[in-house]
């Protein structure tokens, strides 16, 4: 019988990763809270939104992506347990990486508009 509402195979995989993380059911913080948005009596009604905190590391996730607290719970867990990982690997994470992009795009556009600019002053 699965705890959350999703596959053996799934929540089998989240329990080994938290294993090599050396992460405990006991470091977590868990709250429900009502959802918001689509769903609806269900989402107004019951507390489906899941905040998860891992206290040694203080990091925090909320989730609301479905409408069962069980499948909410889950993904909560599965989302903690990659950012505790983030953290303790020296690999930058997925939003740095994003951001860094982001940063070398600008770069790039704003020395192609001064090449511009420079291009039509000269001539």
């Amino acid at each position: 019988m699965s705890k959350f509402g999703v596959s053996p195979e799934k929540e089998e995989a989240l329990f080994r990763k938290m294993k090599e993380l050396g992460v405990k059911e006991s470091d977590f913080d868990e709250k429900f809270i009502r959802s918001g948005g689509p769903g609806g009596q269900n989402v107004n009604k019951v507390a489906t939104c899941v905040q998860l905190k891992h206290i040694p590391t203080k990091i925090t996730v909320k989730i609301q992506d479905d409408r069962s607290q069980g499948v909410n719970r889950f993904l909560a867990r599965r989302s903690l347990v990659t950012k505790i990982e983030e953290q303790l690997s020296d690999k930058p994470t997925k939003e740095q990486l994003k951001i860094a992009r982001i940063q070398k795009q600008k770069k790039r556009r704003k020395r192609r508009t001064k090449s511009k600019l420079e291009s039509e002053k000269n001539s």
